[in-house]
């Protein structure tokens, strides 16, 4: 427990602003590189199903022509998060149907292609949760659970390959908005970063302009990613979603989804 604590006390000093990055293999206080790869490999496994991925355009698990998008945004997050030691990315978008969940687990899953990164994906997205359904995963214990202290993080979470992690919720959760902002949050996710040390968290948030419960999650986060979609987001919506989050955050950049484009544009080898 003292050195559960001794880590948490850590994480919580760099993130106020003197971070070291950590190594994917190695947490400050830990006894070693041993305990981190163990408390990885005791997380239940979910394989990918073909067809599920297909039909909910997973695509980023192989690299390929399809994957090529998200690899380039994988190589500017990672560079910029690195440079700026943060590690802990909010995914959101203005309203509902851009695809924010979508882009979160295939960054997810290009980002720990490297042998060198490793990642949690967690659902904090509870009144319209969609990566349950996605990967089509089923666990006894929701995300929220784990939020909340009524349930450990591997009761919940699950790998979806050796180094991605995801913490999903099945069904709706009330009182989010309440929860997220719960001052046992920030404990608890602490202590998922000191016992598992991932290179990234990535949290898939609500809508910002539809409810609340973005709002209060941005401060446990080192910065956020707005996506949009393309002849759907107004400049006005991504205007005021981006001055928003820079009142709470750092603004990590704005992805630009569902736009229709000759791929060939993307090199001579993308097809």
């Amino acid at each position: 427990m003292e050195r559960i604590q001794a880590a948490i006390a850590k994480a919580r000093a760099e993130r106020q602003g003197n971070r070291e990055i950590a190594s994917p293999n190695r947490v400050p206080g830990n006894t070693g590189a041993h305990d981190i790869r163990e408390m990885w490999k005791a997380l239940p496994t979910h394989p990918l199903d073909p067809k599920l991925s297909e039909r909910n355009r997973i695509v980023s698990s192989n690299h390929g022509a399809e994957s090529a998008a998200f690899d380039l945004m994988r190589t500017r997050t990672l560079k910029m998060m690195q440079e700026n030691g943060w590690k802990r990315l909010a995914i959101t978008s203005p309203t509902a149907g851009c695809g924010k969940s979508t882009v979160a687990i295939n960054l997810g899953l290009s980002l720990t292609r490297r042998d060198d990164v490793s990642a949690i994906l967690m659902d904090a997205d509870m009144r319209r949760p969609s990566l349950a359904d996605k990967l089509g995963i089923r666990r006894n214990y929701l995300a929220a659970d784990v939020l909340r202290g009524a349930a450990d993080f591997s009761a919940n979470a699950c790998r979806i390959s050796e180094r991605f992690a995801v913490s999903t919720n099945d069904r709706t959760v009330p009182n989010s908005s309440d929860l997220l902002q719960a001052p046992l949050v920030s404990d608890i996710l602490d202590r998922i970063e000191a016992e598992y040390a991932p290179t990234l968290m990535i949290f898939d948030m609500p809508p910002l302009m539809v409810n609340d419960d973005t709002i209060a999650f941005l401060r446990h986060v080192d910065c956020a990613m707005l996506v949009a979609a393309a002849e759907h987001t107004s400049i006005k919506e991504i205007d005021e979603c981006e001055r928003e989050i820079a009142s709470q955050t750092n603004m990590l950049g704005v992805v630009l989804n569902k736009c229709k484009f000759n791929s060939g544009n993307y090199g001579y080898d993308y097809y």
